[in-house]
């Protein structure tokens, strides 16, 4: 087949099996990246649409383009095989553990969309431990602008070609989005590709797919989540 490097997770094709393609051992990368669409940028100039704090102008870094700031967290709701269910993301610096349970790690919390973006790992050494991983994104800070970056997130198997998953819907309004669905069903770990936004939090994305956990408000430290 030349060597297929990326699958893309679609509507009409929205599974893939890790198991069929020999990936379900080692560390399972999985990569945020965004960036703002220079389209809307000058739109937003132009046409009014950056009105009052409705979002908050940054200094551009070794450009002379304007940088919008929008804050998009990975993150991962999780239920593992003996019924225990929890959360990582950066609210809370609820970062997870690779050696432990939940087998699963935030590393960084990228403010600004710089190239590395947001990465989580999970160790599917662990793998039947695992239930289901449903992996999102939400807007912490600032106006939700989901339909104003190129959001993307890449899984990158220990072995196989990278799964890509782009947030490319319009949901305006929406602040968070439930993005990949990984589950272990008999032995089999599948990915599949989910984007559905809401315009909620956490709490809404649980109701959405029954986890059943408790929320409170969170926040993160002025610093972002250190190590």
């Amino acid at each position: 087949m030349g060597g297929q490097h990326k699958v893309t997770l679609t509507k009409a094709s929205p599974l893939v099996s890790l198991t069929d393609q020999g990936a379900v051992t080692g560390h399972l990368q999985i990569n945020l990246h965004w960036t703002m669409r220079e389209a809307d940028l000058v739109q937003s100039r132009r046409g009014g649409l950056l009105r009052g704090s409705l979002l908050r102008p940054m200094q551009p870094q070794g450009s002379s383009r304007p940088m919008v700031n929008v804050d998009l967290d990975l993150a991962c709701m999780y239920e593992m095989a003996d019924g225990s269910r929890g959360v990582v993301q950066p609210l809370g610096n609820l970062l997870g553990d690779l050696q432990r349970p939940p087998y699963i790690k935030l590393s960084g919390d990228d403010r600004y969309g710089a190239p590395s973006g947001e990465t989580m790992y999970v160790n599917l050494d662990k793998r039947d431990q695992f239930k289901r991983l449903l992996i999102f994104v939400y807007i912490y800070d600032g106006t939700p602008a989901f339909d104003r970056t190129h959001a993307v997130v890449t899984l990158f198997p220990y072995v196989g070609p990278r799964i890509e998953v782009s947030l490319d819907e319009r949901a305006p309004q929406a602040r968070s989005c439930a993005v990949i669905m990984i589950e272990n069903k008999g032995g089999n770990l599948t990915v599949r590709r989910e984007v559905r936004y809401v315009y909620g939090f956490q709490a809404e994305l649980d109701r959405l797919y029954g986890f059943g956990m408790q929320w409170q408000r969170g926040y993160k430290s002025p610093q972002g989540t250190p190590e």
